[in-house]
């Protein structure tokens, strides 16, 4: 039997299978439980899933290709492709369908699990099953340069963009409301951030216009994360040590109610969870000595893990992630993150 890859290969070159590959492609799909329940795959439906994804990577594939050349990736991963990305987008397109209008899909994922990635293949399968796209992430919605400089100087604390209470939440519920329009004629003005203005400080960007969309994937570091009792604080985990600490994480948690209306606009939420929360520390690093490699500016080990630990400070994962990946009223789908940043079990919480 060849490898899933070389069957792949062949389904991508359009050759026909055997029966053989086809059952045994059949019964590795419903041998995988996770993805069994996420997609509610069963032995009925299994023949048509199995025809609908050897279409869809046909079609795709040389975009496809082309979408990994972009992002510097020497390997392509058909199986991910198969196994989740494609599953994944039709299982988008049904969540949309009823709806009769835009849906905003939220992707929460820490530093390193693959936000930015997942949505640029996912829009490329859903632009081939002739849906409109955008993205957006928190990050485009960040306060400007000269109101960050003014927040800084009235609470220190604030020394890096990310954490809640340095974004603009009015400008975005202005912007996922207007998404929302089915019946939209005028273009909406996405806003844009450019992290490398003021020297890396980063600031607001010329907007892009979109002429609507029928699916908006919003993506971010904390998109659809909810208040906490502030009373955890009191035995939070490191490094929430000092009670300077702990008062940072109260102030950062009282800014997270501003952002409840915004996430009151996600029509679905995906989590990116990795294993172990401490790999963004992990990936982190690898990417800052890449980035020296190549001769660019990066962080030491030491800076890299002063600022990993901030955020850590400001929304610790084990607090306000964790608790998530069993909310079945606020997650539609969790995707573990592997060590080697690769999609592993997809689940439904419950």
């Amino acid at each position: 039997m060849p490898s899933l890859e070389q069957i792949l290969e062949q389904i991508a070159a359009g050759q026909p299978l055997t029966p053989s590959v086809q059952q045994w492609l059949a019964e590795r799909l419903l041998a995988d439980t996770s993805t069994v329940q996420a997609f509610g795959l069963t032995p009925d439906t299994i023949a048509a899933e199995l025809d609908e994804r050897s279409r869809l990577l046909q079609q795709i594939y040389p975009d496809f290709i082309q979408l990994c050349q972009h992002m510097g990736w020497h390997h392509y991963p058909l199986p991910t492709l198969w196994k989740i990305w494609l599953p994944l987008a039709c299982q988008l397109v049904r969540w949309q369908h009823p709806l009769q209008r835009p849906m905003i899909q939220g992707i929460l994922g820490g530093q390193g699990t693959g936000k930015t990635t997942l949505a640029q293949i996912l829009s490329l399968i859903l632009r081939h099953l002739g849906l409109r796209i955008c993205s957006l992430s928190i990050d485009d919605l960040y306060k400007t340069y000269t109101e960050r400089l003014q927040l800084q100087q009235v609470d220190p604390r604030f020394c890096w963009r990310g954490p809640p209470g340095t974004h603009d939440v009015a400008l975005g519920l202005s912007v996922l409301h207007q998404l929302r329009q089915a019946d939209r004629l005028d273009p909406v003005a996405l806003p844009r951030f450019d992290k490398s203005a003021w020297g890396g400080a980063g600031d607001r960007t010329q907007p892009e216009l979109v002429q609507g969309a029928d699916i908006v994937l919003f993506e971010g570091w904390f998109v659809g994360v909810r208040p906490v009792d502030p009373a955890v604080f009191a035995t939070a985990p490191p490094p929430i040590q000092t009670e300077a600490d702990r008062a940072f994480a109260r102030t950062v948690n009282a800014n997270l109610q501003d952002y409840q209306p915004l996430w009151h606009l996600l029509d679905r939420l995906i989590v990116l969870h990795p294993v172990d929360y401490r790999l963004s520390q992990q990936w982190r690093n690898q990417a800052e000595q890449q980035m020296m490699a190549s001769g660019r500016a990066g962080m030491s080990e030491a800076e890299v893990d002063r600022f990993v630990e901030y955020f850590w400070r400001s929304l610790h994962p084990e607090l306000f992630i964790a608790p998530m990946l069993h909310d079945a009223a606020h997650v539609n789908l969790v995707i573990e993150i592997q060590p080697d940043h690769t999609p592993g079990a997809v689940y439904r919480p419950g």
